[in-house]
This record gives C-alpha cells, structure tokens and sequence, in this order.
C-alpha cells in the first residue's frame, strides 16, 4: 500500500514527508493504521546524527496509537479495529528478561530491532524497490505501519489517540520512572529534574505513589506551573546552587528520590548530589549526548546514595501501559495539559523546531 511518511534521508537535514510502500503484516506482525503521533526528543536527537546507533534511510517516530487494520498469520492478541499503543520496548512475556520482575527490557527482538528491521531481517518500508528501515521497530511519522505483534499493547477504545499516544513513550517512561523504577514510597520527599514530557510523568508518578513533597526543577515557569497541576507542591528555577537549594529544603539531608529527566550530564550530577545521604536513590531517565559521560564523587555513593537508570520507566509495555492509560481514563493522571498543539504529518520539522526553542511539552501529530 502507498502511504505518506516522513523519511530521514541524512542526518543533520529536515525529515522529506513523501509517498513510500508499506507490504502487508508478515507471521506474527500486525498493520496499524495511525491516528496520532508525539514528537518526541528522541526523534530529533536521531535525525541530528547525535544518536551513534542512527541509521538513514528510515522512517522515523516512535510515539503512536492507531488501529489494527490487518493482522498476519498466528497474531492472537489483537485484532482489526483494536486500538492499540506503539511499543518501542516490546514485551514478548517469555524471554528471561520478560519473566524477571527486575527489568523490562526484553531481549526477542532487540538485535533485529537495532539494526531497524523487523524480526526476520527485513523492511516493510521501501521506496522504488529499495528498503527504508523501520525505526525503534515502530516507525509512526507515517500514515500507517506495520509491526511485531509483541510490540503492541491494547487499550480501551475510549482513549483519545492524540493524548493516549504520549504513553508509547515519554508519559509512560516518567510515570514509570518513579512508579515502577523507584518505586517511592508514601511520604516521602522527592525532587524532579526536567519539566519536560518525561519529568512531568514522574511527577505525576510520585504523587500517584502518595509522596509527600514533590520538588520540580526547571528553567522555565511555565513549565513550572505545568508541574504544580501534575502535583509538585514546590517549584525551583534550576541553575547554580540548586543542590544546595535542595539540601536547605530538606534539613541538609536532601531528597528520598531524585528523578534525572533532562540528559543533561551536569543535571545528572546534581540529582546525584541532592539525593539524600544514607538511602537516597537517583534514578536517570534522560538520554546523554553521544560520548558524554557522568561524573559522580565516589562519597556520594559510599554515604549510601545510589543511582540506577530507567529505560522506557520499567513499564512493561502490553501488561502495564493499558493499565496506565485506564488511570488517565479513570481521572487520576492529567494528559490534556502535556500536548502543546495539534499539527499535521508536513509540520514535522516545524515541531523539531520548536522542541529545541523548548516552546511547548508536546506536539502531536494526527492522521484523521
């Protein structure tokens, strides 16, 4: 079929929106036609060249909800007319990693995936008989895709595409980040880096966890105020002497928890450092820039903090982001506020631009 997508064709250069072939769902995969799309950071951190593991062609995107139009032979787990949330870390249910509580990242089709093909080494996409690769196995900056079955979860019919697609990726990971990752505790002090998509669902995520105090850190009082709605009870401008901002509030001890959500490896350090002494845990979600790396005092860490990182929050694709969406559903997670403005396919490069000027949480792309 004859689909318009946004194809990376060099890095560094405006995505080219243009008609592609997608081939029909082979064993095991499925044909989702796309309703929605965030743009997400990870996107333009590709499109770049900053991501040493970018490949080009392709077609980019990551964030979506649509609906199963077409299944390929021994898909069970959904059906036409489903509709269903993009998984770029899929969760096949039997693989080791699948079967340990201790991560989500499972292994069925990762290398594969990296190299942007589906499972069996090929390309749905092409363009005048020459393959497009899929990326992050999803491939959403286009009409209509196609993908494993194991990287889709179902979700209620009732969830709005343009708002239900944030949890195939930033939503969920921030949510999870403090939910799943962390897991805070109730009554605790929490301190969020980063009032973008990602810090503001852990935001969100620590005070559906019952902490007590939720400090938000950024540069931006708009972006502040989103995360008083989301439930922070504190509000700091972030740049020097934050931590000490941090320990001030909190007794010189610092924080329970501190959620890293910017990629900034200075940022990084400073939740490293506003953890609190004896049992304070920093958990990263933000993705660094290639070649950087973070630099933490060892005391730090032998007076008892500790730092663990968190892919995609810990959420467990098809068991748990149907889960979180019914909690958005049901009223006690706020989606509406996090997108920005609704845009067409052909403003793709527009909304790139307006994430690095940092205008907005999210720019959702819809179809219909």
């Amino acid at each position: 079929m004859r689909i318009r997508a946004a194809v990376l064709e060099e890095f560094g250069a405006p995505l080219a929106v243009q008609d592609v072939e997608l081939a029909g769902p082979g064993p095991g995969e499925v044909l989702v036609r796309l309703l929605a799309c965030g743009v997400c950071h990870t996107d333009l951190y590709t499109a770049s060249g900053a991501d040493p593991s970018g490949y080009a062609p392709a077609v980019l995107g990551h964030e979506g909800c649509g609906t199963v139009e077409e299944v390929g032979e021994g898909v069970r787990s959904v059906a036409p007319g489903d509709r269903v949330v993009t998984l770029f870390s899929p969760q096949c249910g039997e693989c080791v990693h699948c079967r340990s509580p201790k991560t989500n990242l499972c292994m069925a089709i990762r290398e594969q995936q990296n190299k942007g093909y589906l499972p069996d080494g090929t390309a749905r996409l092409s363009r005048d008989g020459e393959p497009i690769r899929h990326f992050m196995g999803t491939s959403t900056f286009a009409e209509a895709t196609v993908m494993p079955e194991i990287a889709l979860a179902k979700i209620s019919p009732d969830a709005a595409p343009e708002m239900a697609c944030l949890f195939a990726c930033g939503l969920s990971t921030g949510l999870g980040a403090a939910m799943f990752t962390a897991k805070v505790e109730p009554g605790s002090t929490c301190v969020v880096f980063g009032a973008g998509l990602v810090g503001l669902g852990a935001v969100a995520g620590a005070r559906l966890q019952g902490a007590e105090r939720i400090v938000c850190v950024d540069l931006s009082e708009e972006r502040l105020e989103l995360a008083r709605g989301q439930g922070a009870t504190d509000m700091m401008v972030g740049g020097e002497g934050t931590v000490e901002r941090v320990l001030e509030m909190t007794g010189g001890f610092g924080a329970d928890y501190t959620f890293e959500a910017t990629g900034n490896v200075n940022v990084m350090r400073q939740a490293v450092e506003a953890a609190r002494m004896g049992w304070g845990l920093c958990t990263v979600a933000g993705v660094a820039g290639k070649g950087e790396t973070l630099d933490i005092v060892p005391r730090f860490l032998i007076t008892g903090r500790r730092v663990a990182g968190s892919s995609f929050g810990g959420v467990k694709g098809r068991e748990q982001v149907p889960q979180l969406v019914d909690r958005w559903l049901a009223g006690e997670i706020d989606v509406e506020p996090l997108v920005s403005r609704t845009i067409g396919l052909d403003d793709v490069n527009e909304a790139f631009a307006l994430m690095e000027a940092q205008d907005g949480v999210r720019s959702v792309i819809t179809y219909r």
